[in-house]
């Protein structure tokens, strides 16, 4: 019932997160009357702002309910979105052009009807300004997170009840601003005229707000906002969610439905033990007492909306269900070298800890598309030796519950459900695992069992030493999304294009040789072609993969190394060298589909 009260009040503080008020115009002079000065059109409003809500509904629906999207990545939905309010715009600023006789011969009907059907302000075009914001008005609230995990996994009655609660509370609040917006502009008297200049002006608003959406500037007004001391209301839901501690029940069957990586990072790490402990229990250590938790610690939010279980006998499992046991929660991702370089660590943990109250949950939050794909998860828990759960969250909306910004990252669960311990990254490896210790010993203590719990440190055999500080390339992207770093094309652009190399290989720059198509995620050749880097490192990573397979040649300074058969989507190791150094590595692909992804080195 809380959680109910909860979602409504979440809604109505959408309104004003930081990454709503950038969209607000659309909404305020969307719904401006035509009628003449003094006109209030409540129904113009209300239709934009139902028919909005609607689609946020039908959004999450739709995300969760439909596999076929599983390769649709979120920039598609900017797209949409974004090109919708543009084409409205456009109709705003040039009311006249969709009567002209060339836009009709050149436009589909449909089309002509949906612009003259804006400019008359009639009921769809109102529908469409509202629909075309749903999938951008989904993510601004945490809460929203919360409730997308119960409407397919859990119950769809109840999640649909906690999701219309939180959509009402959204609609209640963006109809208040619409009408005070529509009183104060027309006893200005602004509005009456549809070719005058407001309207005109409120075009070049629409276009630039679509704008926004597709190059993702709405998010970086959030951050200017947010950076500039403006409040973030989303940190009231927090607070309130932090008071909700019953959890979101499990599902009874794995889902198999399906934001842009952000980071990859080598070490960061947060001890959040309280100071000042008091016993809980009279042995030789202290605890903190239950009060003390709550002041000091988070609250570990529940697994939302898992898409696919792995390692648990197909069975559901959530946090909530590991209460009593210590969890170390690990965020990776199995194309992520960081990632991979911590899992001979936790599998050693897991091994050594798990009769004695330790459970490992491996989060899996993808990078790229094809990590979503169970199938292939489950092929790299088996190749790592991963015992432990494991379970997907394609949507990442346990990662936006958590607040998480990085691969890997380990959260350490105390037994009553607080985050004891947080770390970032690679390394501090004795750190985390005494805190893995010192939360066993409360365990045991608690339980009143003996306690047997190891102070040994362990030390895998198979680890790859890294010496982050010696690597000086960065990672390097092949997509249009990311590909920052190409020198010998045009950046940001999807599509095909024709690289030559030049004389001089620039430091730190990527440069193809032949016909590439360039994709949102990554870049597949189209006949033979080559890879050109010059890097400082000692070992050379790169995600790739081939729908029929193919098989590159690897070069170090012009000097041949191997042969590499690439197939599955996946992280392959291109140079292995015992010293750290600055060279130039060159990848000959004989013939085309080799789909590149990145660079990684260490």
């Amino acid at each position: 019932m809380l959680l109910l009260l909860i979602s409504f009040i979440a809604g109505v503080l959408t309104v004003l997160a930081p990454c709503i008020l950038p969209l607000l115009p659309v909404i305020i002079g969307g719904s401006l009357s035509d009628g003449g000065v003094g006109g209030f059109n409540k129904k113009k409003a209300f239709t934009i702002i139902v028919s909005l809500g609607v689609s946020v509904i039908a959004f999450t629906l739709l995300l969760k309910a439909s596999t076929l999207f599983i390769d649709i990545p979120e920039y598609v939905w900017k797209w949409i979105s974004g090109s919708i309010v543009i084409f409205l715009g456009f109709a705003t600023l040039f009311p006249s052009l969709w009567d002209s006789p060339l836009l009709a011969r050149l436009s589909a009907k449909s089309n002509v009807l949906m612009g003259k059907g804006y400019q008359k302000k009639n009921f769809w075009g109102d529908v469409i300004i509202g629909a075309s914001l749903g999938p951008v008005f989904s993510t601004c609230s945490p809460t929203y997170f919360i409730v997308l995990a119960t409407v397919l996994p859990v119950n769809p009655a109840v999640g649909m009840v906690y999701l219309l609660s939180y959509t009402i509370g959204l609609c209640l609040s963006l109809l208040i601003v619409a009408i005070v917006g529509q009183k104060i502009m027309n006893k200005l008297g602004v509005v009456a005229d549809p070719k005058g200049w407001f309207k005109r002006t409120l075009g070049v608003v629409f276009i630039i707000v679509g704008i926004a959406v597709i190059g993702g500037f709405d998010k970086k007004t959030q951050l200017l906002l947010l950076d500039a001391g403006f409040f973030d209301v989303t940190k009231i839901e927090q607070k309130l969610l932090e008071k909700h501690n019953t959890p979101v029940s499990a599902p009874t069957e794995s889902d198999a439905t399906e934001p842009d990586a952000v980071e990859e990072t080598q070490e960061v790490s947060k001890d959040v033990t309280a100071e000042k402990p008091v016993s809980m229990k009279k042995d030789s250590t202290s605890y903190l007492s239950m009060q003390q938790k709550q002041a000091k610690f988070k609250k570990v939010p529940e697994l939302s909306s898992i898409d696919g279980y792995i390692n648990t006998d197909g069975k559901s499992i959530t946090l909530e269900s590991l209460k009593g046991k210590v969890v170390l929660l690990d965020i990776w991702t199995y194309s992520c070298i960081n990632c991979q370089r911590t899992l001979p660590y936790i599998n050693e943990w897991y091994a050594k800890y798990k009769d004695q109250g330790l459970e490992i949950v491996g989060l899996h939050t993808p990078e790229f598309a094809f990590e979503r794909v169970q199938s292939n998860v489950e092929k790299a828990v088996e190749k790592f030796g991963i015992k432990y759960p494991v379970v997907l969250d394609n949507d990442y909306s346990t990662w936006q519950a958590l607040g998480n910004q990085f691969w890997p990252r380990k959260y350490l669960i105390d037994i009553d459900g607080y985050i004891v311990y947080d770390h970032i990254g690679e390394g501090s490896y004795a750190e985390t695992e005494k805190a893995i210790q010192k939360a066993l010993k409360e365990r045991a203590s608690r339980m009143g069992m003996e306690d047997k719990i190891s102070g040994s440190i362990s030390k895998p055999s198979n680890i790859v030493p890294v010496d982050s500080s010696q690597s000086k390339s960065p990672e390097v992207y092949f997509g249009s999304s990311r590909n920052e770093y190409l020198a010998n094309g045009t950046s940001g652009v999807s599509g095909e294009q024709i690289f030559s190399l030049p004389s001089t290989i620039s430091f730190n720059k990527l440069y193809f040789a032949g016909t590439w198509n360039i994709a949102s995620e990554y870049a597949e050749n189209k006949n033979a072609a080559s890879i050109i880097f010059n890097y400082k490192a000692k070992n050379v990573y790169m995600v790739a993969g081939s729908d029929n397979g193919v098989e590159v040649e690897i070069y170090k300074d012009d000097i041949f190394l191997k042969k590499i058969n690439i197939k599955d989507e996946q992280l392959y190791s291109l140079i292995e060298d015992t010293d750290y150094g600055k060279h130039i590595l060159r990848i000959k692909i004989p013939v085309g589909g080799l789909k590149a992804f990145t660079f990684t080195f260490g």
